[in-house]
């Protein structure tokens, strides 16, 4: 079994390599290609080497090969992950930092900077998925690379290739949840329901026992470290009878983190700043020879997880496991209120053939207005990626809730795209 890692230079590959190490007999993969491009190559050197010393010491029979060939990686691949930022880290600062000016917040996968994100990936992962179409048509495409949902969309429309998107947002409330109740997460069900990064959990329990009441009541819930972290509304979370993923604290509580996201960015404390800083440590710890292991500080990054959702999907996959993960998958149906194309994040009975979304057996009326929004939003954007359309840009991002002026958004997007003009070449024909 051949996997091929794109965007291997990231610095979560450790933990992806972790995660093929611990589930070695349910999946004998016996080649690991890491492909990065030429920027990244010292990256993709210093964790290659990473890998190949946590390999040695698993004693397992796996090769790890290291190359900025994306078609020599691809070719003969069972499954491919992709783990990518085209643009790298300082687009994801432009992404951060260019819409606050106009009294809009800077994210890297939700409103305008969500939107940039969407406009360089899509076309280089249809790239990918040509290559594939052509290399190893068989092979399942796992998608990590944000924004996920948009990016799987785009694939399952305008390629042949099989593919699902997956988040570590879910593993991160399963987690929560273990802690909270002081068991194992095989023993906690809880029903996602929504977008990538625009779900709600509506139904939790735990050894069968409904937990999701006791809950509300408290307006706790998860979070990760690169959402700020402010408590919700315990009256909003009670109306609303979910728990909104950390995601929607951009929506719910757009007034307080757009001023904390501006106080931080005079100050030089972005999130992308911040990254920076935790690559640099992170690089320089992965330097050391002696290290033969996943370090604990790789979870102050926002993709911790990851192993277990990328793994954990191939694992049941090649298994015709059918359990139940949350995945981001086409339609079909199980939101009445979607087009059947669009994808979404559920629910997923996994089967060798695929993942099969499940109807949710609570969905809350009172999000489906915001979902919508989101997803016309969604749609309109990757229809710009694809065609290299500013008017589409422009009115994808009209149709944001987010964006409170499309003649601010205008004079935004011409910056915006004039800033990523190197990674936007079909803009600019």
């Amino acid at each position: 079994m051949k996997v091929a890692v794109i965007g291997g230079g990231s610095s979560y590959t450790p933990e992806l390599i972790e995660g093929f190490i611990a589930n070695y007999e349910r999946l004998p993969v016996r080649e690991i290609v890491l492909v990065d491009v030429s920027e990244g190559q010292w990256k993709l050197d210093i964790v290659g080497r990473l890998a190949k010393r946590m390999v040695a010491r698993s004693g397992l029979p796996i090769q790890v090969r290291l190359t900025l060939d994306r078609r020599e990686a691809l070719d003969g691949a069972d499954f491919v992950s992709t783990q990518m930022r085209v643009g790298l880290l300082e687009a994801r600062a432009w992404d951060e930092t260019i819409p606050l000016r106009y009294g809009m917040i800077g994210q890297e996968t939700t409103g305008p900077g969500g939107m940039m994100k969407a406009l360089r990936t899509i076309p280089v992962l249809l790239d990918i998925a040509r290559d594939m179409e052509a290399l190893c048509p068989d092979a399942w495409l796992l998608n990590f690379t944000n924004p996920a949902g948009m990016v799987t969309e785009a694939i399952l429309k305008h390629s042949r290739i099989r593919s699902v998107g997956l988040c570590n947002s879910p593993i991160g409330a399963y987690k929560w949840l273990s802690g909270l109740y002081s068991v194992p997460v095989d023993r906690i069900y809880c029903e996602f329901v929504g977008l990538n990064h625009l779900h709600w959990i509506s139904d939790i329990q735990v050894d069968g026992v409904p937990k999701l009441p006791e809950l509300l009541g408290e307006g706790g819930g998860y979070s990760a470290a690169n959402v700020p972290q402010l408590g919700w509304n315990a009256s909003l979370l009670r109306s609303l009878g979910a728990i909104p993923s950390y995601y929607l604290k951009y929506f719910y509580l757009h007034r307080e983190l757009l001023a904390e996201q501006q106080a931080a960015a005079l100050k030089g404390e972005t999130r992308a700043e911040t990254v920076k800083r935790l690559e640099s440590e992170l690089f320089e710890i992965y330097r050391d020879e002696r290290l033969a292991e996943k370090p604990k500080q790789l979870e102050q990054r926002g993709g911790a997880y990851y192993s277990e959702a990328a793994v954990k999907l191939m694992v049941s996959l090649h298994n015709d496991a059918k359990d139940v993960q949350t995945l981001n998958v086409r339609n079909d149906g199980t939101l009445d209120f979607l087009p059947d194309d669009a994808c979404i994040e559920v629910n997923c009975v996994v089967h060798a053939e695929g993942p099969k979304p499940v109807q949710p057996r609570t969905m809350p009326r009172s999000v489906v207005g915001l979902i919508h929004a989101v997803k016309t939003y969604e749609r309109l954007a990757i229809e710009a990626a694809v065609e290299g359309d500013k008017g589409k840009a422009l009115l994808a991002l009209a149709h944001h809730p987010l964006v409170p002026s499309s003649n601010d958004a205008e004079r935004m997007l011409g910056e915006m795209i004039e800033k990523n003009r190197a990674y936007l070449p079909s803009f600019f024909r």
